[in-house]
């Protein structure tokens, strides 16, 4: 293992807190890198806003993890940012950029069998249809469906409550019985939202039998991992986690991590620490501008 002070540093980006979950995934599979989370809580929701501004919003929060923070490549843990900005954050900053959604679509392409998957998201995600392409061009059917009362659920913290299996049931059902209307056979669900991870367990109880459930955060690690150790072979800078048996004994602990909000750091830490796992450490505020 390379020393923290070699170690690269991966820059993180959400509108929220949400992508946390992507970074925990991230930290399991690269267990020499540092990394640096910021969250631009004081403009969020992204959704709705227009797409020129959400760019803008976005390559100003990757140039700070390019610039101030050093990042040698970023994942964008941010599935609005991804469907609407990714090619304006990749003209703004000069390393490699990953954004959520293309991971899920090949994860997707990988389970299904049949062809037909579907995707449950936020409204802004679902309305960009940006799942959807990307599953199509995995050749691909995708169905996708907006749950918006799952992301408040998640942030009052009723991952286990009865109201929460009761809403997923709903929107389940509800999608189900459009797939079939369409003549849909999906054996597939993708997660489209970071907050969604949380709610894997009430998820997978909820979905058919032999349904597999696609949870893009691991999804988006597992590519950020083999992309970025293509990037740095041969100059021994890290070693991503390859094998179950060095995920399960990966020391979460041991990584760096610096997290920044643009807003409400308390309340970053307080609801942050559920999606990462563990607590965030100090939450430094930062000003990305109006």
């Amino acid at each position: 293992m390379t020393s923290p002070s070699h170690s690269p540093v991966i820059g993180v980006f959400d509108s929220g807190f949400g992508g946390l979950t992507v970074l925990r995934s991230l930290l399991a599979r690269m267990p020499a890198a540092r990394f640096a989370f910021i969250g631009d809580t004081a403009r969020l929701p992204y959704g709705s806003k227009s797409r020129r501004t959400i760019a803008r919003y976005a390559a100003e929060s990757a140039q700070f993890l390019t610039q101030e923070q050093g990042a040698e490549f970023l994942v964008i843990a941010c599935n609005t940012a991804s469907a609407l900005a990714l090619d304006d954050i990749k003209q703004a900053v000069s390393v490699p950029v990953l954004g959520v959604i293309e991971p899920g679509a090949a994860a997707a392409k990988a389970s299904s069998t049949t062809g037909d998957v579907l995707v449950i998201a936020t409204d802004a995600t679902v309305q960009s249809h940006a799942y959807a392409a990307a599953c199509q061009a995995h050749g691909l059917r995708a169905l996708e469906k907006a749950c918006p009362l799952l992301v408040p659920l998640v942030e009052e913290g009723w991952t286990s409550h009865d109201v929460t299996r009761n809403v997923i049931r709903i929107y389940l059902n509800e999608l189900l019985a459009d797939a079939h209307a369409k003549g849909m056979t999906p054996d597939t669900l993708v997660l489209g939202c970071t907050h969604y991870p949380l709610l894997r367990p009430l998820i997978e109880e909820a979905v058919p039998a032999g349904m597999r459930v696609i949870d893009s955060a691991d999804s988006t690690a597992d590519a950020a991992a083999q992309q970025f150790k293509s990037a740095q072979s041969g100059d021994g800078k890290i070693e991503p986690a390859t094998s179950a048996q060095e995920l399960s004994t990966t020391d979460p602990e041991t990584n760096l991590v610096r997290c920044f909000a643009t807003d409400s750091v308390e309340k970053f830490a307080r609801l942050g620490s559920r999606f990462l796992g563990r607590p965030t450490g100090p939450v430094t505020l930062v000003d990305l501008g109006g």
